[in-house]
């Protein structure tokens, strides 16, 4: 089976939930002062921009593993079906952290635990989707270049342990920890021969 049903699946899931974050926008509409309404909702503003650029960087990722393999076999398509699910999922602690990060301690800490836990499950699943295409070159094209193969799992290695710790700093501070998720976003967005041990 080729890849090309697959990724038109995910295109259209990465689409849906990348549209869906949009919705957690709203203000008063009874407000005397919209300006200050709009101020007010930072919060969501933060969120959406996070979700947005973490989603459009797996999703760019999602294509670029994609572009390596030569084949979809059953669990790929089970791995993928979980990265999705992960992704489908995250526009609801999005809504948690605009709603709640200016609400109070207890639930801004539970907000941002929760939407960081949402990163860690998905940067576990990217994780074993990624071990499981080149472990043994399984599903790679012969014609990829090891390095580029090894640069991808260099990248990928530390994003489980960066985003458990970045959800850690939400029990101190909640705001961190969503900037935390912000530059993880970024530094992913890198393509990853940046990272590539020099010798």
């Amino acid at each position: 089976m080729t890849s090309a049903r697959l990724e038109t699946f995910s295109d259209g899931v990465f689409a849906i939930a990348i549209t869906l974050l949009v919705l957690e926008f709203s203000v008063d509409t009874a407000t005397n002062d919209l300006g200050a309404e709009l101020l007010h909702i930072w919060p969501s503003y933060l969120a959406y921009v996070t979700s947005f650029l973490t989603i459009s960087v797996i999703w760019v990722n999602h294509h670029v593993l994609f572009d390596y393999i030569d084949r979809v076999d059953r669990a790929l398509l089970f791995l993928n079906s979980l990265l999705l699910l992960v992704v489908a999922f995250t526009p609801f602690p999005t809504r948690l952290i605009a709603e709640f990060l200016r609400e109070g301690e207890d639930n801004e800490r539970t907000a941002a635990l929760a939407y960081g836990i949402t990163f860690v499950v998905m940067a576990v699943v990217f994780q074993l989707l990624w071990r499981w295409m080149s472990t043994g070159r399984r599903l790679i094209r012969p014609e990829v270049p090891q390095e580029a193969v090894d640069d991808i799992t260099r990248t990928y290695a530390p994003g489980i342990p960066i985003y458990a710790g970045a959800t850690l700093v939400a029990l101190v501070s909640p705001l961190a920890s969503i900037l935390l998720y912000l530059v993880i976003a970024l530094f992913y967005a890198l393509p990853p021969s940046l990272y590539r041990l020099r010798t």
